[in-house]
């Protein structure tokens, strides 16, 4: 695969994966904040009504973040820099100033192949040049129900052999909208456009939908599903899924800016699952706490946790300020040296 190449489908996947991080990083710290409005953001509409885990990151908030200020004052990131103008010089794309917000989302485990991850993402993309750097090195373009997609494959083999090609990897970039575009599997893109069509979206998903309802304004990123989801994904041994309390959905809620606050919120099927899942939280809590006393990192970071919650509800707080995040990324720095 050539660099150029090589660049489109980084691409991609750097929003993907910016998408997807996202969601699983909210699931295990506690993260985004919801619109307390039903609809949630516009995008919604492009997500299968059969999506698992729904993800949003207000991306624009994030970058110009205290936060993100900071960290990028106090780390050498020189090299980091280097790659993203490289990228920038390829597709046209400013990761840091040209993507407003992101939704990303998962249809669960039993998706045939690759295609049960999408991200939809808002911001300012070049098309033409996108379309015409895919044209150049391989890639496929059609019209799917009046959008614009363009399908890279990652392969090997001589190009003008067929017979020898190996597939390895495809990826589809849709134009949605104006300013707006879809990245996935062929099949996933296909189906978002079909959901946005008929209104069968996730929007239409009522128990989905109350997760999003219940969460609070005022921050920006947020995560929701079922737990289910996450757990058959992550392919558990039976003996330690046995062992998990009953978790039926969770909800994460996140700010990020002089510092990252959010929370952690499950239901359990019943009470006794809560009760049983809120004990082992205190006692990960504890040993965390007691682990972190020779440790003035770790011992900040567990203070930043609290445990809540009643009946069948188990939640987890924390709230981490911008001194620990540099404090934590530095001592990195210099161990790697």
């Amino acid at each position: 695969m050539t660099k150029k190449t090589r660049y489109f489908m980084a691409g991609s996947a750097a929003i993907i994966v910016a998408g997807l991080t996202t969601g699983l990083v909210a699931f295990k710290l506690g993260g985004p904040a919801l619109f307390a409005s039903r609809t949630g953001p516009a995008e919604l509409s492009y997500v299968p009504a059969d999506a698992s885990v729904v993800a949003f990151a207000n991306v624009r908030e994030v970058m110009d973040s205290q936060l993100r200020q900071q960290l990028k004052e106090s780390l050498p990131i020189a090299a980091h820099e280097e790659g993203q103008k490289e990228f920038q010089a390829e597709t046209g794309i400013d990761i840091e100033r040209d993507i407003d917000h992101i939704v990303a989302a998962y249809t669960g485990a039993d998706a045939p192949g690759d295609a049960n991850g999408l991200v939809v993402a808002r911001g300012r993309f070049n098309t033409t040049q996108l379309e015409t750097l895919a044209r150049d090195h391989g890639g496929r373009v059609e019209d799917y129900k009046g959008k614009r997609l363009v399908t890279v494959s990652d392969h090997s083999g001589e190009p003008n052999d067929l017979s020898n090609v190996r597939r390895v990897h495809a990826m589809t970039l849709a134009f949605l909208e104006p300013d707006l575009v879809g990245i996935g599997s062929e099949q996933a893109i296909k189906t978002a456009i079909d959901a946005q069509l008929s209104a069968h979206s996730i929007t239409s998903n009522d128990d989905m939908m109350e997760l999003v309802s219940q969460i609070d304004s005022g921050n920006n990123a947020w995560a929701v599903g079922r737990f289910d989801a996450i757990a058959s994904h992550a392919r558990l041994p039976q003996e330690v899924q046995s062992r998990i309390p009953a978790i039926k959905t969770f909800a994460v809620m996140a700010h990020v800016d002089g510092g990252l606050s959010g929370t952690l919120r499950a239901e359990a099927r019943d009470d006794q699952s809560a009760e049983n899942l809120r004990q082992v939280v205190n006692g990960m809590l504890a040993l965390g706490r007691m682990q972190g006393q020779n440790d003035p990192k770790v011992a900040a970071m567990m203070q930043s946790l609290q445990a809540s919650g009643s009946g069948k509800t188990v939640a987890v707080s924390f709230a981490v300020p911008a001194e620990l995040f540099q404090m934590l990324a530095q001592a990195h720095h210099r161990d790697a040296r």
